[in-house]
C-alpha cells in the first residue's frame, strides 16, 4: 500500500477519534491533534492545519474532518506526490 493512502487511513482514524471525544477529553486532545497534524504535513500548510485542528478540537466544532481535508488538499488539490528515493543509475560510455 502506498504511503499516501496509509496517511489517509490514519487521517480518517484521527478524525473519527476527534469526533467522539467528550469535552474534558477535548482539552487534552486539542494540542495533541495540532501537534500530530504538524508532524504529518510538513511546511507552512502543516503549521496552519495544526492551528486549525487545535481550534477545531478546542471549540465545539468537532464535526469538521480536518485531517482528511488536509490529506485531500495535499494529495488531490495541491497534487503533491510521494516519491521514492531513486537509485543513481548512470552509465558511462567510453568512446
Amino acid at each position: 500500500m502506498n504511503k499516501k493512502y496509509k496517511k489517509l487511513g490514519i487521517s480518517i482514524i484521527l478524525d473519527t477519534f476527534g469526533l467522539f471525544t467528550i469535552t474534558p477529553l477535548d482539552l487534552v486532545w486539542a494540542p495533541i491533534s495540532g501537534y500530530i497534524m504538524t508532524k504529518m504535513y510538513k511546511g507552512t500548510s502543516g503549521k496552519i492545519a495544526g492551528i486549525i485542528s487545535f481550534l477545531e478540537e478546542i471549540l465545539p466544532l468537532d464535526i469538521i474532518p480536518t485531517f482528511t481535508i488536509m490529506w485531500i488538499y495535499t494529495y488531490l488539490i495541491k497534487k503533491e506526490e510521494f516519491q521514492e528515493p531513486r537509485e543513481n543509475n548512470t552509465t558511462i560510455i567510453d568512446v
